[in-house]
């Protein structure tokens, strides 16, 4: 800063975001830093460090690799990810989705593939189809609100019932084997998860064209 420009005005506090969402913005001479009051307790250097990462951000600088992993092992830690799915659950509105789509049932999918595959083990969570077409994620399960989602671009009869059949399964299957944390790790897809979902019959079909989809 040079004697004729003015200081910014740094403004930094503690929001109640849903999740491990941290921001930052300029504006005229104020700066304005809101980091997730999930953080509150989080010790003294990891805090130092999102304030580094946040300014690296704002001047679209390379931030520090020692910084990035000191906050993804703070934030890999099995009692801050579940810190942050019961934040999810209490903060974040679920939009209701609907399972029934032009094409496909995913009820109907989910009752066979219980049966088939778990012996009807699982509780039915929400299930919809998502509102809008995506490419990049056509389905995922949410942890905090205990629901599957698949796109709504495979509710198509242009798509094999096999692979909406498959992507059902597979989120399912993280139902079944929920994520393990292994040191500062999340391990999402475990070994008997990948072994579980050999089982299903048109395995490399279903993910071949669902690489062409997305």
């Amino acid at each position: 800063v040079t004697r004729r420009e003015r200081a910014p005005i740094i403004v930094a506090y503690f929001h109640p975001f849903a999740d491990l969402t941290h921001t930052i913005r300029a504006r005229d001479s104020r700066v304005t830093a809101k980091v997730s009051d999930l953080l509150r307790e989080a010790p003294l250097p990891v805090l130092q460090a999102v304030a580094r990462l946040l300014w690296s951000r704002l001047l679209k600088q390379k931030s520090s690799a020692d910084d990035q992993r000191l906050y993804r092992q703070f934030a890999a830690q099995a009692d801050v990810q579940a810190e942050v799915e019961q934040s999810r659950r209490q903060r974040e509105a679920k939009p209701p989705a609907n399972p029934s789509g032009k094409v496909y049932d995913l009820r109907r999918w989910f009752a066979r593939l219980n049966q088939r595959y778990f012996k009807y083990a699982l509780p039915r969570p929400s299930l919809g189809w998502s509102l809008r077409p995506t490419k990049r994620l056509l389905g995922h399960h949410d942890y905090a609100h205990q629901a599957i989602v698949i796109s709504c671009t495979l509710d198509d009869a242009s798509v094999p019932p096999y692979v909406v059949e498959f992507l059902l399964y597979h989120e399912m299957l993280h139902l079944k084997h929920p994520v393990e944390h292994k040191g500062t790790r999340r391990c999402v897809h475990t070994p008997e998860f990948r072994a579980d979902e050999k089982l299903f019959p048109h395995l490399e079909e279903a993910k071949r064209l669902l690489r062409h989809l997305s």
